[in-house]
């Protein structure tokens, strides 16, 4: 990251206040795919693990944050919020969340047909069409928030809650 001549990184526009039509088309588009991955039959708890994981993927803290706080509220596992990025290597998620997140990493990857081609041949069994496209859309859709926060540097405020224990 280049710095400044007095030694600070340089300032980030919030992209999504200095351009509020253009954000404000992006959220409108995001409840577009929220309703079509609703009447689709993807549940809140998939849709948050598709978000949750391309944000990993894309590496968007702001959006990890809002989204596994989403998550929790919509009742997912602390456990299986923990293992998602091994999704793969876990037995705590079911066949469709399988495949919705295989599509999700596809997406995320554009230049992976290899990639692409296998998520389709795992969802197809498992998903609808319908789903596929759901899924498809959700990955699209958080990767564009993604970028937004990356590229505005959005700051993660720190967590009021007091820090979990273990038993």
């Amino acid at each position: 990251m280049s710095e400044h001549a007095n030694g600070s990184a340089p300032r980030r526009i919030f992209i999504d206040k200095q351009s509020p039509q253009a954000f404000h088309a992006l959220v409108k588009t995001s409840e577009a795919v929220s309703a079509t991955a609703a009447e689709a039959g993807l549940d809140r708890t998939t849709v948050e693990l598709i978000n949750i994981r391309v944000s990993q993927l894309n590496g968007c803290a702001f959006c990890l944050d809002l989204h596994t706080r989403k998550a929790l509220r919509a009742g997912e596992s602390p456990q299986r919020l923990g293992v998602l990025a091994a999704w793969r290597d876990t037995g705590v998620f079911t066949p469709a969340e399988r495949a919705a997140l295989a599509l999700a990493e596809a997406t995320t990857d554009p230049t992976d047909s290899a990639a692409q081609d296998s998520a389709y041949e795992v969802a197809r069994p498992t998903l609808t069409e319908d789903q596929i496209s759901a899924a498809i859309w959700v990955a699209i859709a958080i990767g564009a928030f993604n970028r937004v926060s990356i590229m505005s540097k959005h700051p993660v405020p720190a967590s009021r809650q007091a820090p979990a224990t273990l038993n």
